[in-house]
């Protein structure tokens, strides 16, 4: 099979044929992996990273990233339990303002990298290092207890047999899915993820689109973070350790790329069952959580690079056509 083929067939299957190789590893390798009981945590807990990925699906596709999202996921949790616990807020209107919170913070991330043309993964540094240093601030290191019973059972009931996360994770990615590929919208996210500047002598209000992508993630962060919240049953400062990085390995492994412009939502999809059977079967192993850490930098650091040589040819085809270009 020829170097060309080889990538095309890892675009079309490579991701789906990682995880089956993932899950059959840990189905021969891990004890009480193919349990019932680990089964459903391990989709509850993939349902709640996933949710999180398809917000930074439509940032990174739009040509942006993300790297505050555990911060958002923790301050918008405090937010909440604070509200609820110590000001007697019902759930549902600090519901309401959580997705407030998060909207406003994609926002703000979107604005300063606009204003001031810094690329969002420098400004959203930036943003992370203050969401995880407020949340340690409110909370003096101390979770917060005693969340009412109906929010708890977003994060840990069930409607029949199915966790009510995953029934949320599935809306949100049929949304997601009709919004990127079946409306002008998502062609819009698209092109200016690919070229922003065609983009813009095209037409396309890229600054407009922007933001919209800003809240879009936003709501679909705070959706996220309740589900958190509820499944925890407490609010805490660090709740989602990684979690950007799980996204945003989640999605480079799934075909999505670094670069923007390209990508498919059901890949990252898949990536995120991929990093999900990692941590729980890694965990079963008993692998030391340090050597976790380093095998799933290892992982995305392939996924980028396969992402890079994917792109280059086309680059290089670009530049022979230029070079053969007559000169006038």
């Amino acid at each position: 099979m020829s170097e060309q083929k080889l990538f095309l067939f890892y675009k079309k299957f490579g991701i789906y044929v990682i995880l089956a190789i993932t899950f059959v590893v840990f189905a021969l390798f891990a004890d009480s992996f193919l349990t019932q009981r680990n089964i459903i945590n391990v989709i509850r807990q993939i349902s709640m990273l996933g949710i999180a990925t398809v917000a930074v699906t439509f940032m990174m596709i739009g040509g942006g990233i993300d790297l505050s999202i555990g911060g958002q996921v923790a301050v918008t949790g405090i937010i909440v339990g604070t509200l609820i616990i110590n000001y007697g807020f019902h759930w549902s209107i600090a519901i309401v303002i959580a997705v407030v919170v998060c909207v406003s913070i994609s926002l703000l991330n979107t604005f300063v990298a606009e204003m001031l043309n810094i690329f969002p993964m420098i400004v959203t540094l930036g943003t992370m290092q203050i969401l995880n240093a407020c949340a340690n601030v409110m909370t003096n290191g101390r979770p917060i207890y005693g969340m009412p019973d109906a929010l708890v059972n977003l994060g840990q009931g069930y409607i029949g047999l199915i966790p009510i996360p995953v029934i949320i994770f599935v809306l949100v990615a049929v949304i997601a899915w009709f919004l990127l590929y079946k409306t002008y919208f998502g062609r819009y996210i698209f092109a200016i993820g690919g070229n922003p500047e065609a983009a813009r002598l095209a037409g396309i209000n890229v600054s407009k689109i922007r933001y919209s992508i800003a809240i879009i993630a936003g709501v679909i962060i705070a959706i996220s973070a309740v589900l958190v919240l509820a499944r925890n049953t407490s609010a805490q400062p660090n709740p989602v350790a990684n979690f950007a990085f799980d996204c945003m390995t989640a999605c480079v492994l799934g075909g999505v790329s670094f670069g923007g412009g390209g990508g498919k939502l059901g890949g990252a999809i898949a990536g995120v069952f991929i990093i999900g059977m990692l941590n729980n079967g890694m965990l079963l192993m008993g692998v030391d959580p340090n050597w976790q850490g380093v095998i799933k930098g290892i992982v995305l650091i392939i996924a980028v690079g396969i992402d890079c040589v994917q792109r280059k040819p086309k680059k290089v085809k670009l530049r022979a056509v230029t070079a053969d270009e007559p000169e006038h």
